[in-house]
């Protein structure tokens, strides 16, 4: 396989496209990038990791801070390239070796499509577009909103079911590789003990508004967490939320609070990757509402999340996207679509939680583990 300018490419090296700096101090983010950094490496790659900031963010101090101590805390401080707004390296390699070492690559992983340099696209010999947030790019497609996958060769998406009967993210034309998202297993060690509480981390709304497509509106987890505010009360059992929530939204969040919810601050108990990882070993659970977006797509939507739960031996009571087929579902991971169904996961957990803690690390090795998942991902890309 040869250089699209001529040069030689070192196959053991993949470049990694990522949004880190532009969502510092939020440890599952990170995990999102490092799953990928970490777990090539382990496959005895050669990584680089590729970021940049918004004009919005301004200088960036502690957005750049943040990056080069994640990088430096898992040992890839020659490997990673923080830009600012105009293109300039302001952290980790320089853009000169950013180029060189991105042409002399097997490939580029573009997630979500946050690398929009034209320069450094222009210089891997592949350009694979890795879609995490199924629908919306689709959508945005259809409609002429914005084109993500364009400039790119290959696409992959963890929508699993995407292009099959019921799944409603149209394809756009596109031939899609369909992958699951990959956990670093030694990373993410069984945690002994049944935890504290059920809990749940994420965003209330997020940077994606809702969208009208084919005749439905396709909403976000706030819109769907609004079903099951009460659990906690029917259960009774402790349930926390580690919430990035607006403090405008009073409504909600006294409708949280009175269904027995417990709100916590994010980046008091979550903000670097090792606090995240130390937040979900602490929970008894994972209650996982997803966007509806995902919900209505009923393309197999899993959360990045929710696998390093199971990882850690956390069962996940998960809202269903279309999962049956393909996980195993009832010890471990269980999926409901109402508040019953939720209530009634919540106490099989309750009853019996060592099988299910069991059950959940013996799905994360088995669906979840890197070195399967990438591997069967690169056999899929780069031959």
């Amino acid at each position: 396989m040869g250089g699209r300018r001529g040069g030689p490419v070192t196959p053991e090296r993949i470049v990694v496209a990522g949004s880190l700096a532009q969502r510092a101090c939020r440890g599952g983010h990170t995990w999102v990038f490092l799953q990928y950094l970490l777990g090539f490496r382990r496959l005895g790659f050669d990584v680089l990791f590729l970021d940049w900031m918004t004009p919005e963010m301004g200088p960036g101090a502690e957005a750049s801070r943040y990056s080069r101590a994640v990088m430096e805390r898992f040992g890839l401080q020659d490997h990673y390239c923080l830009m600012d707004a105009e293109g300039e390296a302001i952290s980790g390699i320089n853009r000169r070796h950013a180029i060189e070492r991105t042409t002399a690559s097997l490939l580029l992983i573009n997630i979500n499509g946050f690398l929009a340099d034209p320069e450094l696209l222009g210089a891997a010999p592949r350009r694979v577009y890795l879609d995490i947030d199924p629908g919306f790019g689709q959508m945005w497609r259809e409609q002429g909103l914005h084109d993500a996958f364009a400039g790119h060769e290959i696409f992959v998406t963890i929508a699993e079911k995407i292009g099959r009967p019921g799944c409603r993210i149209p394809t756009c034309g596109l031939e899609w590789v369909t992958t699951r998202q990959p956990v670093v297993l030694d990373q993410w060690p069984s945690r002994p003990g049944q935890g504290g509480a059920f809990t749940s981390i994420g965003a209330w709304r997020g940077p994606f508004a809702p969208i009208e497509f084919d005749g439905t509106s396709f909403g976000l987890r706030v819109h769907e967490f609004r079903k099951f505010a009460g659990l906690p009360k029917l259960t009774r059992q402790k349930f926390e939320i580690a919430l990035e929530i607006h403090d405008t939204e009073v409504g909600d969040r006294e409708l949280l609070r009175q269904g027995g919810w417990r709100l916590l601050d994010p980046l008091a108990v979550a903000g670097s990757p090792d606090d995240y990882r130390d937040f979900i070993g602490r929970a008894r659970a994972e209650l996982m509402v997803a966007k509806g977006m995902y919900v209505e797509t009923r393309g197999g939507w899993f959360s990045d999340r929710s696998a390093c739960y199971l990882a850690s031996g956390r069962p996940v009571i998960a809202q269903d996207t279309g999962l049956a087929g393909l996980y195993p579902l009832g010890d471990g991971l269980l999926a409901f679509h109402t508040l019953e169904e939720a209530t009634a996961a919540v106490e099989s957990v309750s009853a019996d939680y060592s099988r299910h803690a069991r059950a959940a690390r013996e799905i994360a090795e088995a669906e979840f583990g890197s070195d399967r998942v990438l591997t069967a991902l690169l056999e899929r890309i780069a031959s």
